[in-house]
């Protein structure tokens, strides 16, 4: 019991930290503004959070862990279809989830480069002593490849059904599709709340733009005959 109860106070304490990182952003909020959202003492939250680092990193592994399991319901959605349908369903449901958790995709955006800078994680110097402790940095590590691993299995059973081109890596065309996507989603995140269009170019029209260009480059075997003749498959 006593375990659930702070189990629930962390996840008050998480969206509280949301709803405040949302407004002024990560380098602008305070602790005390945290606590005074959450409704408790400075005090009390860093008895459950003891830095800010911390409290971001578990928004981060919150944000993590739910677009892994809008990746599965996806996956099991699309069970029965060719799987070049079910990879563009996932990367369609990674756009989508970065349209309706704008903070989310910032904080993964944030996250990742992080990893990228410090060789994924291996370079400690590169990284503060609070992000060091965090125990949310640890769980982030156990699962960070994941949503890499799920897009690149459905790929391969794409090229196994013959929907998605053969010879080429999996996980190369995983990259390649995220790759695609992460400009559209930092200007959904750039874009906050109220996405509006960008030199009159519409955002929804932009994703159905990647989202059919992934498909056709799948699926194309001009793309495969490009990538070997240039050693990459």
């Amino acid at each position: 019991m006593k375990d659930s109860k702070r189990a629930i106070k962390e996840a008050n304490i998480i969206e509280a930290a949301e709803r405040v990182f949302a407004v002024v952003g990560f380098k602008n909020a305070k602790m005390e503004d945290i606590a005074a959202e959450a409704g408790i003492t400075k005090v009390t939250l860093y008895s459950y959070f003891q830095s800010k680092e911390n409290l971001y990193l578990a928004i981060t592994y919150k944000s993590l862990q739910l677009l892994i399991d809008e990746f599965y319901r996806v996956i099991e959605k699309n069970k029965t279809a060719p799987g070049l349908d079910s990879s563009i369903a996932v990367l369609e449901s990674f756009m989508n989830f970065c349209e309706d958790n704008y903070l989310y995709s910032e904080v993964l955006l944030d996250y990742f480069a992080m990893i990228r800078s410090t060789s994924g994680g291996m370079d400690e110097t590169k990284l503060t002593e609070a992000t060091k402790e965090s125990i949310y940095y640890m769980k982030l590590q156990g699962i960070q490849n994941l949503p890499f691993k799920l897009t690149a299995r459905e790929i391969e059973r794409g090229q196994k059904d013959g929907s998605v081109l053969n010879r080429i890596d999996p996980m190369f065309q995983t990259l390649f599709g995220w790759s695609m996507s992460i400009g559209y989603v930092k200007l959904i995140a750039a874009s906050g709340e109220s996405p509006a269009p960008l030199f009159n170019v519409g955002l929804t029209n932009l994703k159905d733009f990647n989202l059919n260009l992934a498909s056709h480059l799948l699926s194309n075997n001009m793309m495969q005959d490009q990538l070997e003749n240039n050693n990459l498959s």
